[in-house]
């Protein structure tokens, strides 16, 4: 089991996320679950390329303070919206033999959809937290439209096994032996 950090990045974690509150204190919580029960926490960073502001050197770039990584977790950087459009990442998993991968971030119709999608195409059992993953207001739908669409509705039972908060951290307590 790994925990997957995806695009919690200064330039879009602010309060016009869904529910962002929610979104920061489920998210805290799962990457301080991981921890303590020495689950690796891995962290993805999206850049967007030199010259928009959001790439690498710029502060919209870097990972948002509220989860900000420990010295020893792994940081890739991508430049589509799956996390396995990196190569490094997609060969680390692979070589880790690792099964299970528990997906949280943003933005949920964009990196987190894309992500889940392929992790799920690989072979991996996708874990989906309540409350860890939001989005902004898009031309189509809400915001809440949109995270509730995706976590109820796309994910569940296809691609993704979507749980409360409270079932993803004793899964990541009986991973570690400490339940």
């Amino acid at each position: 089991m790994k925990l997957i950090v995806v695009d919690i990045q200064k330039g879009i974690t602010d309060d016009r996320l869904y529910d962002f509150n929610t979104f920061i204190s489920n998210t805290v919580k799962i990457i301080d679950t991981a921890r303590d029960n020495g689950i690796e926490v891995i962290y993805v960073q999206h850049d967007d390329g030199p010259g928009t502001g959001f790439s690498v050197g710029d502060e919209e770039f870097e990972i948002a303070d509220q989860v900000t990584p420990e010295k020893n977790e792994k940081i890739y950087i991508k430049t589509v919206n799956s996390c396995f459009g990196n190569k490094e990442f997609t060969s680390y998993l692979e070589n880790e033999k690792e099964d299970t991968l528990i997906i949280v971030g943003l933005q949920t119709n964009f990196c987190i959809d894309a992500t889940v999608k392929s992790a799920f195409d690989r072979g991996y059992k996708v874990i989906i937290p309540e409350g860890t993953n939001s989005t902004f207001d898009n031309d189509y739908m809400n915001k809440k439209t949109t995270c509730e669409y995706y976590n109820d509705m796309m994910w569940p039972n296809r691609f993704a096994d979507c749980v409360s908060l409270e079932k993803a951290v004793l899964m990541m307590q009986e991973k570690s032996g400490r339940s």
